[in-house]
C-alpha cells in the first residue's frame, strides 16, 4: 500500500514505523505537521495514499483530510483513555500496565473508532525511556495490526460507545500538580514526578533564586541533607535533598524568560556554573564498578562475569559531550585493562548513542571550537575501539543509534541490536559530512554503493534491514526488559567458542593488512579536513540547523520524506 506518516516531529517511533513498514513492502512517505496544515493537505492529494498513519501529534489533523481519508491516530494510552498527557497519568498513577490503541480520526479528540490496541508493562523509567521502548513496541504492533486489517478490508473498528470501552478523559498534566514539596514529598514521589516529566516538559523549580526545569530523576542511597538543599555533582548531574533520601537530576532547562542565552536542556551542573561561577558543589565520585546493592545514579559502569566484560553507559538523550567521550574512553581504557576475552559496550536500555553533543555545543561561547573539540573526543573513542586486537568488541545496541554512535557501534567487531533498534548512519540531516571513521567503518561492512546511499538518502534503517545491509550482525528478538540477560547469555557463549582464539588472531592480523593498505590516520586526517571546513564557516548550514534543531524551531525540522519502501534496503 501507499502509506502516509503524518507527525509533528520525524521523532523515533515515527522513524521506527517508517523502516518498518517500508521492510513489509509498503511505499511509505512522511509530512511533517509542524509545517502547517497544507503541506499535510498537499500530500494527500499527490500522490493519493491508500492509508494516512498519525505516529505522533501536537495538533489536530486537518478536518478535510481525516473526512476524506482513512486517517489512524496512535494514542499511547489503553482503549478508552483521552487527553493530551496518556503517559504522564501512567506514570503519575503508578499503573503497572499500559497500553497503545489506534483510533480514526474523528472531530473528537482520541473518541473515533479502535483499529487495534496493544498493552504493556510500565516499568520506574522515565517518560522519554518508556516511549522509546515499551510503548515503541507496543505501538508499532498495534499499526501494523491496524494496516492489516485495513488492507484485509473486513475488519469493522470497534466504536468506543461499545460496552466494554469504559472511557476516561484525563487533562493536561499541569505544572500545578508537577511541582516538588521538596519538604513533604517522599523520595518516591519526587522521582515519579521527575521521571513523568523528564523529557517534556520537565519539572518547574527554582534553584538559586531562578526559575527553571528539571529533567530526569535517579535515586541516591547515602547522601542526605536539608530537604531541597543541593548536596554534590557527578559527572554533570547534581544531587538534591529530598526529605527521606536524595535524587539525582542530570540536566536542567532555563526558561525562556529568565534571560538565560541558552534556554534548553543541559547538563545540570553546567547551567548552575553559568549562574553562580563561584558555586562549589562537592564532586561525588561513584566507582566504575559499583558494590552490589548501591542505588545511586552513574552514566558509565563496568561488571565481569568470567571471561566476558560489561561496560555500560547511557547519557541523557543518546548525545555525547566532549567530557562525556573522554570519561567513556578513560572507562574503555580501564576495561582493557581487565582479563577478559570478549567486551560488550552499551547500556542495559534505550539509546546507544547519538553522536556528539549539540545542546552543549550550542550552549558554549565558541560552538565551532566545541564541536571541533567534541568530534575529535568522539573520534579518540572510536579509534580505541578500532585498534583493540587482544579480544572480541561487542556493541550491543538495546536501543537506537544515529550518527557518530552509530559508527561507535560499527567500530565493534559484532553488533547486536535488540528488535525494534533504529539506525541512522547518516550526518547529511545536521548538514555535516561525518567523522568517527564511518569511511572505513560503513563501507568494510555494507559496500561502498551501499554506504554512499545510506549517507546520502538520510533515511532510518531497521535492525531487520541493517542486518541484511551488513551493519548488524545479530538481531536479538528480546522485550526491553529480557535484553541485558539474553546479552549476558550470547556473550559468555561468544567467549566460551572453541574458535575464539583464531578469531582474535585473525582480528589483528586483518587490522595489521588494512593499517597497510590504508592507515586509520589518514582516515581521520580526510574526514576531520572536511568537518573543520564546516564547522569553521559561519556560513555553513551546521550552525543554522544544530540552533533550530536544539531550540526546536520549525526551522529544524527534516523536510517532508519521500522515498519508495526499496529506498531503505
Amino acid at each position: 500500500m501507499n502509506i502516509l506518516l503524518v507527525a509533528s516531529a520525524f521523532n523515533s517511533l515515527s522513524q521506527r514505523l517508517y523502516a518498518e513498514l517500508s521492510d513489509l513492502g509498503h511505499h511509505v512517505d512522511v509530512v511533517l505537521a509542524s509545517h502547517g496544515p497544507d503541506p499535510v493537505r498537499a500530500a494527500v492529494r499527490d500522490p493519493r495514499p491508500d492509508l494516512v498513519v498519525a505516529p505522533m501529534l501536537r495538533t489536530a489533523l486537518p478536518e478535510d483530510v481525516w473526512r476524506e481519508h482513512t486517517c489512524l491516530i496512535v494514542h499511547p494510552g489503553p482503549p478508552g483513555d483521552r487527553g493530551p498527557s496518556a503517559l504522564d497519568w501512567a506514570i503519575e498513577g503508578q499503573a503497572a500496565e499500559w497500553g497503545v490503541t489506534v483510533l480514526q480520526a474523528e472531530a473528537a479528540m482520541d473518541a473515533g473508532g479502535i483499529w487495534a490496541a496493544q498493552a504493556f508493562p510500565v516499568p520506574p523509567v522515565g517518560k522519554s525511556d518508556l516511549y522509546r521502548n515499551e510503548v515503541s513496541d507496543a505501538a508499532v504492533t498495534a499499526v501494523l495490526t491496524a494496516v492489516r486489517r485495513y488492507a484485509e478490508g473486513s475488519y469493522k473498528p470497534r466504536p468506543q460507545t461499545d460496552e466494554s470501552v469504559s472511557v476516561v478523559w484525563r487533562g493536561a498534566l499541569k505544572q500545578e500538580r508537577r511541582r516538588i514539596d521538596w519538604a513533604g514529598d517522599d523520595t518516591g514521589t519526587v522521582l515519579r514526578k521527575l521521571r513523568g516529566a523528564d523529557s517534556q516538559p520537565g519539572v518547574l523549580d527554582e534553584l538559586l533564586g531562578r526559575e527553571v526545569f528539571l529533567h530526569g530523576g535517579h535515586p541516591e542511597d547515602e547522601l542526605r541533607g536539608r530537604p531541597g538543599e543541593l548536596l554534590a555533582q557527578r559527572a554533570g548531574a547534581v544531587c538534591r535533598a529530598t526529605r527521606d533520601g536524595a535524587v539525582w537530576i542530570p540536566e536542567l532547562r532555563p526558561r525562556k524568560s529568565s534571560g538565560d542565552p541558552a534556554p534548553f536542556r543541559r547538563p545540570a551542573a553546567s547551567v548552575l556554573a553559568a549562574w553562580e561561577p563561584d558555586l562549589r558543589l562537592p564532586d561525588a565520585a561513584a566507582p566504575l564498578e559499583l558494590p552490589a546493592g548501591r542505588r545511586t545514579w552513574t552514566d558509565i559502569r563496568y561488571r565481569q562475569r568470567g571471561d566476558v566484560g560489561f561496560l555500560g553507559f547511557t547519557f541523557p538523550g543518546g548525545a555525547m559531550s566532549t567530557d562525556q567521550c573522554r570519561r567513556l574512553l578513560a572507562a574503555y581504557r580501564d576495561a582493557l585493562s581487565r582479563p577478559t576475552r570478549v567486551l560488550v559496550l552499551g547500556g542495559e536500555r534505550d539509546f546507544f548513542s547519538n553522536g556528539i553533543h549539540l545542546n552543549v555545543i550550542e550552549a558554549a561561547p565558541d560552538p565551532a571550537e566545541e564541536s571541533w573539540t567534541n568530534l575529535n573526543a568522539m573520534d579518540d573513542l572510536v579509534e580505541a575501539v578500532l585498534r583493540t586486537t587482544d579480544r572480541l568488541v561487542v556493541a550491543a545496541l538495546a536501543g537506537n543509534a544515529a550518527a557518530g554512535g552509530a559508527m561507535l557501534a560499527l567500530a565493534a567487531d559484532e553488533v547486536w541490536c535488540r528488535t525494534g533498534t533504529v539506525l541512522n548512519p547518516h550526518y547529511r540531516r545536521m548538514g555535516l559530512y561525518g567523522s568517527e571513521f564511518w569511511t572505513y567503518t560503513l563501507p568494510r561492512r555494507a559496500g561502498a554503493e551501499q554506504a554512499g546511499r545510506l549517507t546520502t538518502e538520510a533515511l532510518p534503517v531497521s535492525a531487520a534491514s541493517a542486518t541484511r545491509l551488513g551493519l548488524v550482525d545479530r538481531v536479538v528478538p528480546a522485550k526491553t526488559a529480557d535484553f541485558p540477560a539474553e546479552v549476558e547469555r550470547l556473550a559468555a557463549k561468544l567467549a566460551a567458542a572453541p574458535g575464539l582464539d583464531r578469531r582474535i588472531t585473525g582480528k589483528a592480523a586483518a587490522r595489521a593488512a588494512d593499517e597497510h593498505e590504508r592507515p586509520l590516520a589518514d582516515y581521520r586526517a580526510a574526514e576531520l579536513a572536511r568537518m573543520h571546513a564546516l564547522f569553521y564557516d559561519p556560513r555553513a548550514p551546521y550552525h543554522a540547523l544544530r540552533s533550530a534543531f536544539v531550540r526546536k524551531t520549525p526551522t529544524g525540522s527534516p523536510r517532508p520524506l519521500a522515498a519508495p519502501a526499496g529506498d531503505v534496503r
